[in-house]
């Protein structure tokens, strides 16, 4: 079976290439096709190939122009112009066209119908809310491309419900569990790069959206650092939003000194070392279908506090602290027992640790995806 896996911007390339060597290893012949690496990449495929597909022209541009409007208007040309004319060989030739993100809800639209009749089209909807309405122009349309799919996939019932409740028919919707995923191990150059601590470390990674509530998180630690508790914040990873008043936010209060910024796409290895050296790792989303970052976080056996969006609403008790959504007086009161206890801090995060040991393989993910590739290709037939 030809499988040709769609990430055009690599939105979710540890995703990607933890799925694409499963089922290479399940017999599939699996090419993910993206953007030309960069060195924060940390793909090396295993028993698959992969095809710089997309942005050639403007990634090549990346360093002269920045990552600034003259950037992203250039991808958006360049990316419109391949779904509209590019060549589709690479996707047509495939039994199984799979398409992890759509980046350009326009531009995806004109390839879809290119596609449509031509090869079987299977998508994974990570969010039910396209890119969680932060994205302008990028999810314009989304709910509409979906009924272009043969197949869609979701990781929870939380996302399906979400699509049932839009109108798509639920025997179109597989559920396929995410499993855990390790980010590449971090260097010693990378742990090096990152400062020893020097009170109780919380941590947030990844990229930084208006959805992620970075500034609730900020909230509640200003909160808490004016009531005398002793301990960091380091926020790393590449911001979508202005960062500046957060920070200055922190500093009038007079706590500088204990907001570690680390910003910008950093490798899966600084990552990495960003999470051995922390002692509690927050995720304050205000909505969220499944998480990526809190799954590879997982195995480092670190204590987890989250809101109550999504999946982390669904978390068995004990394997993470809860707190409602948006509310930063609450996320607040859930750090304290964190900050105070070494002793609660390692009991929760052997829980979280033991509850990643639980959720599956991706040996186990590549089996179903593949028994719903085969009942697609059946189902055309």
């Amino acid at each position: 079976m030809k499988v040709a896996m769609l990430d055009p911007s690599l939105f979710t390339g540890r995703y990607d290439d933890s799925l694409c060597a499963a089922l290479a290893a399940q017999g599939a012949q699996v090419t993910l096709l993206g953007r030309p690496m960069r060195a924060t990449d940390a793909i090396e495929p295993q028993g698959y190939h992969y095809r710089p597909h997309f942005f050639r022209r403007s990634e090549a541009l990346r360093d002269r122009l920045g990552e600034g409007r003259a950037f992203r208007l250039a991808k958006a040309a360049e990316y419109g112009l391949a779904c509209a004319l590019g060549d589709l060989r690479l996707l047509t030739q495939a039994d199984v066209v799979h398409v992890q993100w759509l980046p350009l809800g326009p531009a995806d639209r004109l390839m879809l119908k290119r596609l449509a009749g031509r090869v079987a089209l299977v998508h994974t909807v990570h969010n039910a809310d396209a890119y969680h309405a932060d994205a302008g122009v990028q999810g314009r349309g989304y709910r509409a491309l979906l009924d272009g799919f043969d197949a869609l996939i979701v990781h929870g019932d939380t996302t399906r419900a979400a699509l049932v409740g839009q109108g798509i028919a639920p025997a179109r919707i597989h559920v396929t569990p995410h499993p855990p995923m390790r980010l590449a191990r971090a260097t010693q150059a990378d742990l090096d790069a990152v400062p020893q601590p020097m009170l109780p470390r919380l941590l947030f990674f990844g990229t930084i959206r208006p959805y992620k509530g970075v500034d609730v998180l900020v909230d509640a630690c200003i909160f808490l650092w004016r009531q005398g508790h002793g301990f960091e914040l380091v926020i790393a990873g590449k911001p979508f939003i202005d960062m500046t008043p957060m920070i200055e936010a922190v500093a009038r209060a007079g706590f500088a000194d204990r907001l570690v910024t680390d910003l910008g796409f950093l490798t899966e290895g600084r990552l990495d070392a960003h999470m051995a050296r922390a002692d509690m790792i927050a995720f304050p989303y205000r909505y969220i279908d499944s998480s990526g970052a809190f799954l590879s976080a997982l195995h480092h056996g670190k204590a987890m506090v989250t809101s109550d969006a999504g999946m982390f609403g669904q978390l068995p008790d004990g394997v993470a602290t809860r707190a409602p959504a948006g509310d930063a007086a609450a996320l607040g009161e859930a750090l304290l027992p964190l900050i105070e206890s070494p002793a609660i801090r390692r009991e929760q995060g052997a829980r979280a640790r033991a509850y990643g040991d639980t959720m599956g393989s991706w040996r186990e993910m590549a089996a179903t995806t593949i028994d719903i590739y085969q009942r697609v290709l059946e189902q055309r037939a």
